[in-house]
């Protein structure tokens, strides 16, 4: 399997991270990071100057490779950007071929990738739509490189009800999978972390990318309303574009503490000491197609969750409290606080237990050997 994605191994860790590392139990899985552009390569004052390329297996049936300076990236002339490409993935499957690979599937996690399949032989062909890549508030129509992407590939994967209504009719064979979690992670008990133990109870909490999907505004009223209750926002800052004077007004509150980017393997440890956790997003058209990897995450440490009422939350709504007002988001937080109960963190915790990423990505296996025409679970195993 050769998987195409839109950031390096050692980013911060997306879906796509935890899919390939588990489909790798069942087949040899080659992750390419993206190439550098050619001044990186060859500029003396590049940041990967003569790199060389490198193939690293970093877990066993996962190899991680690094294009190196003979595989630059080109915007243009297309010629040459398609060449680069095309040998880039020649010396994948040349890998693939050294450790007894027999078919080949390419991956496609951005439209970007589409030429790809144009490019190698392959056995199938999969798109993961993660994310409605327009951004936009308004819906827009499916771009039409995207639809004949769509058309083009074996197998659609996408993670929401609101991807699946907008592109679930394109090609017959489009499965939802949803995003999930690592169970064991975050329903494992761990210590509280230094930096949040200094913070002043109760905290009410949201660990993500601080972006502009975000109501900022919200979260400067709510800290205004309630200054005896801490606001922890854990995650690096992305792009608030049009947002920066709120983010800046939340900054300046003193019951407000950002405590910035954590390492995947730390993160379970500030959700578990929140005392309730947020997805404090904007409604819109846009965001009515994600399926926040928070949701499962804050479930699996039985952290009571209060939310916007987004499309892929409306379905756990059972357990956990939606908030259209500012009035609910208070109502809500307080409820929580005023009522923990070991047998809600229970129930989270069992809901949260059927989308481990495991029983997910056994699902995708499944549509993967149906794709390569390879039995279940006899021939599985191809590394």
């Amino acid at each position: 399997m050769i998987a195409l994605v839109p950031e390096n191994w050692d980013s911060v860790w997306m879906p796509r991270h935890q899919v390939l590392t588990r489909l790798a139990r069942y087949f040899d899985v080659v992750w390419i990071n993206p190439a550098r552009g050619w001044r990186e390569y060859w500029h003396p004052k590049g940041g990967s100057h003569l790199q060389r390329e490198e193939f690293r297996e970093v877990l066993p049936g996962f190899t991680v490779m690094t294009p190196g300076r003979m595989r630059p990236r080109f915007h243009r002339p297309r010629w040459l950007r398609r060449a680069t490409l095309a040998q880039t993935l020649k010396d994948a499957r040349a890998y693939l071929a050294r450790r007894e690979t027999k078919r080949l599937a390419l991956y496609l996690w951005r439209p970007e990738f589409a030429e790809a399949l144009e490019l190698i032989p392959h056995d199938a062909s999969c798109y993961h739509i993660d994310d409605e890549y327009s951004f936009a508030d308004v819906a827009r129509p499916n771009d039409p490189q995207e639809i004949e992407l769509l058309r083009s590939v074996d197998q659609v994967i996408v993670h929401s009800q609101g991807l699946l209504k907008k592109k679930g009719d394109i090609n017959p064979h489009t499965a939802l999978i949803p995003n999930g979690v690592d169970y064991p992670a975050f329903a494992t008990k761990q210590a509280e972390p230094p930096d949040l133990a200094a913070v002043p109870a109760p905290r009410i909490g949201y660990a993500g990318v601080i972006k502009r999907q975000l109501d900022l505004g919200l979260l400067v009223r709510l800290a205004r309303a309630r200054p005896g209750w801490s606001f922890v926002l854990v995650g690096p800052v992305g792009n608030v574009s049009g947002k920066e004077a709120v983010l800046a007004e939340l900054r300046a509150l003193p019951n407000v503490h950002f405590l910035g980017y954590k390492p995947v393997n730390q993160l379970a440890a500030y959700v578990q000491h929140m005392d309730v956790c947020l997805m404090c997003y904007e409604v819109n058209d846009y965001t009515n197609c994600i399926y926040p990897l928070k949701l499962h995450e804050y479930l699996a440490a039985g952290r009571p969750t209060v939310a916007s009422p987004i499309a892929s939350v409306l379905d756990h709504s059972d357990i956990v409290t939606l908030a259209r007002s500012e009035e609910e988001w208070l109502a809500g937080i307080a409820r929580a606080l005023a009522s923990p109960s070991s047998f809600e963190s229970e129930r989270r915790r069992r809901r949260a237990a059927s989308y481990d990423w495991d029983i997910l990505v056994e699902k995708l296996a499944r549509i993967f050997c149906e794709r390569l025409n390879i039995r279940w679970p006899v021939d599985v195993t191809m590394n």
